[in-house]
């Protein structure tokens, strides 16, 4: 079984800038980390590894930089890792970037047969959540997405049992291999790495590959094939309304009860809202 784990470096969003002429996102002089909800899939796939003996692949694209988020996650125990780095595919957006992705799987499904993809269920940068399926629907693989349990892969039958996460509860799904997963965060815990993985992603010889190596068309990727345009961005302004102090009532010099400071904080939500103490007497009268 070949598995695919798409990751991408990403600037550490507590200390994230925005660039105020091109509304793009400054990254130099920020923190790298591999996007964290990507971490869950990679962990997911380690554990497919270690049950069945899968062979992990790690895919990202971005600049040359970004090799240190590839040797992190062969340090957790990858096999083989791939940077898809070119200037042209600066500024791709997420139906470029899926497309870039893509002819790199197709590359690697060269080698050996692809069985399932990996990819965060969004990325902390940009929140679309749209990469994975844009590579799904591309490959023609299903698509399995807000993943939290993978009960069991049939690989006789080349068959998936995942829990997905929905509104309504939990939907246990059955499909046929290949497919796309992503996976939920807190789903499962990341390991730590060994001293062996270590070493070895340290010495490992990492694959990089352009454009032309994996074969896309140049008007699919960076700018070129890239129809999102950010008008604008902007950080919201802090409030300047104060925080209201509730004091409650204590009968002795010890400290207020529970039940005191709840009644209090009631007492002054209704006497700021006059509207919603009237509403919920309403609803009350109606046997809502």
């Amino acid at each position: 079984m070949h598995i695919v784990v798409c990751i991408k470096q990403v600037p550490d969003s507590a200390q994230i800038r925005i660039h105020p002429v091109t509304n793009t996102i400054m990254r130099q002089g920020v923190p790298a980390i591999i996007n964290p909800f990507d971490l869950f899939s990679l962990e997911e796939a380690l554990r497919i590894k270690d049950k069945v003996g899968a062979r992990v692949t790690v895919l990202t694209m971005g600049p040359p930089m970004a090799e240190t988020s590839l040797r992190k996650a062969l340090s957790l125990g990858a096999d083989d890792a791939v940077l898809l780095t070119d200037r042209k595919f600066a500024g791709s957006d997420t139906l470029a970037t899926s497309y870039a992705l893509t002819s790199a799987i197709k590359k690697l499904s060269e080698e050996e047969q692809v069985d399932l993809v990996f990819c965060g269920k969004q990325t902390v940068d940009g929140d679309t959540a749209q990469v994975g399926p844009g590579i799904a629907t591309r490959l023609g693989f299903q698509q399995l997405t807000y993943i939290t349990k993978i009960e069991s892969i049939d690989q006789g039958a080349r068959e998936i049992v995942v829990h997905r996460r929905s509104e309504g509860g939990v939907q246990v799904l059955k499909t046929a291999l290949p497919c796309m997963i992503t996976m939920l965060e807190g789903t499962n815990t990341i390991r730590f790495g060994k001293m062996d993985d270590m070493f070895r992603a340290a010495r490992y010889g990492l694959k990089t590959w352009s454009k032309d190596t994996t074969g896309a068309e140049e008007t699919k990727v960076g700018l070129k094939g890239s129809p999102t345009v950010v008008s604008k961005v902007f950080v919201p302004k802090p409030r300047a309304q104060k925080a209201t102090m509730v004091e409650a009532e204590a009968p002795t010099a010890e400290a207020p009860s529970a039940e005191a400071m709840a009644a209090a904080a009631v007492e002054a939500i209704l006497g700021a809202q006059p509207k919603l103490a009237d509403e919920l007497l309403a609803r009350a009268a109606a046997g809502l």
